[in-house]
């Protein structure tokens, strides 16, 4: 396995994955991860099994401290020296799951905001998952009343260095 951040060579990858992994209410369009790549295709951590995309973390670093719908649909909002790191997806292919690659990536968003000197990192997620980043150190801040992406409710969890 490899991992590696995104090139816009990359798309048609990504935004398959995506389709695989979330419903399409929930699921970026890959006209939206091409502005995603060309705006912070370096915050993308890809993994390949050889030549085949299994898995990626995505999201954006902004100075604003809690994820909002906006963010998802908005690219340009992204600024490289910015406190937060977000997160706004973490995929893996049904037939890779519970073999710890998401875990790996997830660990590669953390130490690269650490490098960078980011505050933390913040991502929101399904009841469900709460207590699996909670094995990464993130915190449960709630169910938030800033994100309502797919019309579902999301709880906001946030690393802090």
């Amino acid at each position: 396995m490899t991992i590696r951040t995104a090139t816009i060579n990359d798309l048609k990858e990504i935004a398959a994955v995506e389709a695989a992994c979330f419903p399409a209410a929930e699921a970026a369009t890959k006209e939206e991860f091409s502005e995603r790549i060309q705006y912070y295709g370096n915050h993308f951590w890809l993994m390949f099994d050889e030549e085949h995309l299994i898995a990626f973390v995505d999201g954006f670093v902004t100075d604003t401290p809690d994820l909002t719908d906006e963010m998802y649909e908005k690219a340009y909002m992204h600024d490289e020296h910015g406190d937060w790191q977000m997160i706004f997806g973490v995929n893996t292919l049904p037939g890779y799951r519970n073999r710890g690659f998401a875990g790996q990536l997830i660990q590669c968003a953390i130490e690269t905001a650490k490098v960078q000197g980011r505050k933390g990192v913040v991502l929101t997620c399904k009841d469900r998952l709460v207590p699996y980043y909670a094995k990464f150190g993130f915190k449960n801040e709630g169910i938030s009343d800033k994100s309502t992406h797919g019309n579902v409710s999301w709880n906001q969890m946030r690393l802090t260095f």
